[in-house]
């Protein structure tokens, strides 16, 4: 069931969100080669419990698959071909010329902000650069289509073509979400699909909107040895960008921060 939310609601979700901005803020001025994926999860715990909120994503586990092992960070940490889900280990350095999505959640005043940026370590493969540009990019179009009275596949319509014009691969299996006092609310938010298709967008829906682009040509993420780390099937990078935001009329409202 879709909920629309209020204003209050809204209020709220707005400083979780603001927070999770912060937090991404901070590990984009902090990230180095030689660190370890485990010291950006440990500075992230550390600063939104400072700030009286919770991680969304330690201990989470999906609902109707209680046999999951449940998620044991505060951030999802995806290096070069892992797509999402990576697990923070004090023995995963990151090293010149990776690039490092990370992924965090943040439950604050009971509604939660959910956002994801791909930060590029030192000089990179120009068209690994691309990648991630062109990502960011689709991110902010399918933010554009987000409208009240569009269809909810105009947003991912709007990501897929933009990523093919390039020849990159929208990763189908993985989907952004709707978002408020449950960390993964409906509707899914696919990141591939027809115009004018997909639910009504009403004002009041919150969205997790994040599309996962790849160089090559998977159009899956497969588990790693079982566990929660997904990755291109072909080996080749992947780029992930998000934003939580609110469905207006005229223009979507971001809640997680203004780094597009």
């Amino acid at each position: 069931m879709i909920t629309i939310k209020s204003e209050r609601e809204i209020d709220l979700m707005r400083e979780s969100g603001a927070l999770v901005a912060q937090v991404l803020d901070l590990l984009q001025s902090e990230i180095r080669p030689g660190m370890t994926t485990k010291q950006l999860d440990i500075m992230a715990e550390e600063y939104i419990r400072d700030h009286q909120a919770i991680p969304s994503f330690l201990n989470y586990v999906p609902k109707g698959d209680p046999g999951v092992t449940p998620y044991p960070s505060t951030l999802c940490v995806s290096i070069n071909e892992e797509v999402v889900h990576g697990v923070p280990s004090a023995k995963r350095v990151v090293r010149e010329g990776d690039i490092v999505s990370v992924d965090c959640g943040v439950y604050k005043g009971g509604y939660h902000g959910d956002a994801a940026r791909t930060f590029v370590l030192g000089m990179i493969d120009e068209k690994v650069q691309l990648l991630v540009d062109a990502t960011s990019e689709c991110l902010a179009r399918g933010i554009a289509m987000a409208i009240a009275g569009n269809r909810l596949h105009d947003i991912s319509s709007a990501i897929e073509d933009y990523a093919r014009s390039y020849g990159f691969s929208v990763i189908e299996n993985m989907v952004g979400h709707g978002i408020g006092s449950e960390l993964h609310e409906d509707p899914a938010v696919p990141n591939y699909g027809r115009k004018n298709t997909g639910v009504k967008l009403r004002e009041g829906m919150t969205l997790a909107i994040e599309p996962m682009i790849a160089l090559g040509r998977s159009r899956r993420a497969v588990s790693r040895r079982g566990g929660w780390v997904a990755v291109t099937e072909d080996g080749k990078p992947s780029a992930h960008f998000e934003h939580t935001i609110v469905v207006r009329s005229g223009k979507a409202e971001i809640l997680t921060g203004t780094f597009l």
